[in-house]
């Protein structure tokens, strides 16, 4: 058995989050087939906070699917803050910060794997959510940015300082 935070988890299986694809019938089937634990995808911390109609759809959730993270993501530490304890009113078990995504929409914010070119404002996310939310906290990175910038072990630090509890590291770089 696994555990995140006070979260015991049935096994060590965890779904990736994947946009587009981890919607509720999605994660609701990969739960049914064993899966420890099911993400949400990427949810615009921008679009919780402002409530947009089809952001909040990605929070859509069934007790069926417990416990649930939702991976959140933007580049401003109060906007990712207030987003988390949203998502924790819609039944989050568990707030995962992306901090992987290559995606250039992301990427051009600040946001996603941007942020392990910064490491002081994903510090400042970080913290921010932390103190935030009640919830465990896990945090989703790459290696780094491009092989001249790989600052897994870094970000790692920083992370495990800021008080998260887990990380997961996609061990690709963005670019």
């Amino acid at each position: 058995m696994m555990r995140i935070g006070n979260i015991q988890l049935e096994n060590n299986l965890i779904m990736a989050p994947m946009a587009g694809i981890t919607n509720l019938p999605f994660r609701l089937t990969v739960r049914a087939l064993g899966a420890g634990l099911v993400c949400t995808e990427m949810v615009s911390s921008m679009g919780l906070i402002l409530n947009q109609e089809k952001t909040l759809g990605y929070l859509r959730s069934d007790k069926a699917e417990k416990p649930l993270s939702v991976q959140i993501f933007g580049s401003e530490s109060k906007v990712m803050a207030k987003a988390a304890q949203a998502a924790v009113e819609k039944g989050a078990d568990i707030i995962d910060i992306n901090m992987g995504c290559p995606v250039k929409k992301v990427t051009k914010t600040g946001a996603g794997a941007a942020l392990m070119r910064n490491l002081k404002r994903a510090e400042e996310i970080i913290s921010a959510v932390r103190l935030a939310v009640s919830v465990p906290l896990t945090v989703k990175i790459r290696i780094g940015w491009s092989a001249n910038e790989a600052v897994a072990c870094e970000m790692a630090r920083i992370i495990e300082g800021c008080g998260a509890d887990a990380l997961a590291i996609h061990a690709r770089y963005a670019v």
